[in-house]
């Protein structure tokens, strides 16, 4: 059985910018990552390969709370699901460390506060080349540095939807965007500012994933090895079951084991819970670290809606994804609970929504798909998702994995789209902006879109209620820790990624004093 330092289980935004912390350090360190390279080719680019063909979605089958099969929005590539998301890196907002009272319950306070994590934040960002302006964001926590980069700019409809949205009395602000462009001199930039971004593998390597800017630059130093079609079956303990002693691996068809001082989890939040479920053991007969009963309650993955409004003009915007609004986070002058975050979505084409015919399109049939992707601006609605111990990743006998979950805060987030339609109603000053009672398209996510899906582990620093400690190391295992979006107690209302960023730069550092 080979043995390393440090074994990291995945390569996403947790285990990829890991792996990167911990390179310099000279420590043998073992990558192991259930899926292949993503390949680059023309598909990349392709709306039709990517959204109808779901070319890069990996092959999964899940099962709701009924015993339904469905297919679950996941991609099991080096650099995990940041291979193909929007690369919106928003810090939590300073008080959603704290507990917040919303419409359908409590949200709870985390173990640490921001202020433990914020020069995190300040390293993930420069890690991974976010753009954004301090003091455009009413809610904006406070922070340590400059953003690394300039915002991005606005294109001239967004621009003109900005400058509408701030003469109405409202606050947008550039949003914090992970790519590398460089605007100054564009002949020098890697990013081409195309459509092709959100959703979208970047063919280019312009985004800032997790398998460009973690696991590409740990992989320069030679300590570090990865293997790729590596799927983690179970963890094994020694016989007392206080720390894990070998890791079983499927590989090309057979079984291979590793062992390391430390192992590290980051498969996502389901699949993180599955794994050590599927580790019981007799020390551990309800799923390895569970003696809490914890370990796979807590689902969260954002209460969001994707909202198209037809535009009177045409919206030639490529990348759209350049402007938030926070006005409404914390609640309205209407509503005391917390409503959630307002973000533009990549630029909608055709093919993403062909087949679907919303009620909407049906009461204005002289509307194509064609010609609505041309005309809408496209918005994503984030609201809350409250933590629910019912709300679950479970694992039978046979392998077969179960996610129960019943949706939180639908009233606040009912609100928070009755807000954006109010809104940008009362923009329609001028003929050439937004058509006065124009249509909209909303598509609710489905639990099969599992993007921002966190909390099946979360960190606390009673054992009882927690799996994980402030460190986020198992509570019951010396040598197992937790690095995705499972650790967390609260979602937040803003995209999880770079939270998942930072906290896995702070967990580096104990790691690295750990293993001096």
């Amino acid at each position: 059985m080979d043995r390393y330092d440090v074994i990291i289980v995945g390569t996403g935004a947790g285990g990829g910018t890991l792996a990167r912390h911990l390179a310099p350090s000279g420590k043998r360190i073992l990558l192991l990552e259930r899926g292949d390279w993503l390949p680059r080719e023309l598909e990349n680019w392709q709306t039709e390969a990517v959204f109808v063909e779901n070319r890069y979605v990996s092959p999964d089958t899940w099962y709701d709370r009924d015993g339904t099969a469905f297919a679950p929005q996941v991609h099991y590539f080096v650099g995990g699901a940041t291979k193909l998301y929007g690369a919106a890196l928003y810090r939590l907002r300073k008080e959603d460390f704290g507990e917040l009272r919303h419409h359908d319950g409590i949200s709870p306070a985390w173990p640490i506060p921001y202020d433990e994590l914020e020069p995190y934040y300040t390293l993930a960002e420069q890690h991974y080349h976010v753009h954004g302006a301090r003091g455009e964001d009413p809610t904006e926590p406070p922070a340590s540095a400059p953003y690394p980069h300039p915002a991005v700019s606005h294109e001239p409809r967004i621009q003109q939807l900005a400058d509408d949205l701030a003469a109405a009395g409202h606050q947008p602000f550039h949003a914090p965007c992970g790519i590398m462009l460089d605007e100054a001199s564009p002949p020098h930039s890697t990013c081409i500012r195309c459509a092709q971004c959100d959703g979208f593998p970047c063919l280019v390597h312009a985004k800032s994933d997790a398998e460009v800017l973690g696991v590409r630059p740990a992989l320069e130093h030679p300590n570090v090895t990865l293997l790729t079609n590596a799927k983690v079956e179970r963890l094994e303990t020694n016989e007392a079951g206080t720390a894990v002693t070998e890791v079983v691996v499927s590989r090309e068809g057979s079984e291979e084991r590793f062992g390391a001082d430390v192992v590290v989890v980051s498969c996502g939040a389901a699949n993180s819970a599955r794994l050590l479920l599927s580790s019981s053991n007799d020390r551990h007969p309800n799923g390895l670290a569970n003696g809490s009963d914890q370990v796979g309650r807590n689902y969260m993955f954002h209460d969001s809606l994707a909202v198209l409004a037809l535009s009177r003009e045409e919206n030639r915007t490529s990348y759209q994804k350049t402007l938030g609004l926070n006005d409404f986070y914390f609640g309205s002058d209407d509503f005391e609970y917390p409503l959630g975050n307002v973000q533009m979505v990549g630029k909608s084409q055709a093919a993403m929504f062909r087949g679907e015919r919303p009620r909407e399109t049906r009461l204005a049939p002289d509307w194509t798909l064609e010609r609505m992707a041309r005309h809408a601006i496209d918005f994503w609605l984030s609201t809350e998702d409250l933590p629910r111990p019912d709300n679950r990743v479970t694992v039978d006998r046979d392998g077969r994995m179960t996610l129960s979950y019943t949706e939180t805060n639908a009233e606040a987030k009912k609100r928070l789209y009755a807000r954006v339609k109010s809104l940008l109603g009362k923009l329609d000053m001028n003929p050439d902006h937004l058509i006065h009672r124009f249509a909209y398209m909303k598509n609710d996510i489905p639990l099969a879109g599992c993007a921002h899906q966190a909390g099946t582990c979360r960190f606390g620093t009673d054992p009882a209620s927690s799996v994980l400690d402030v460190h986020c190391k198992a509570h019951e295992l010396d040598n197992l820790y937790v690095v995705d979006t499972s650790f967390f107690p609260s979602i937040g209302a803003v995209n999880p990624a770079l939270t998942a960023m930072a906290n896995s730069l702070r967990v580096g550092d104990h790691l690295l004093e750990r293993l001096s």
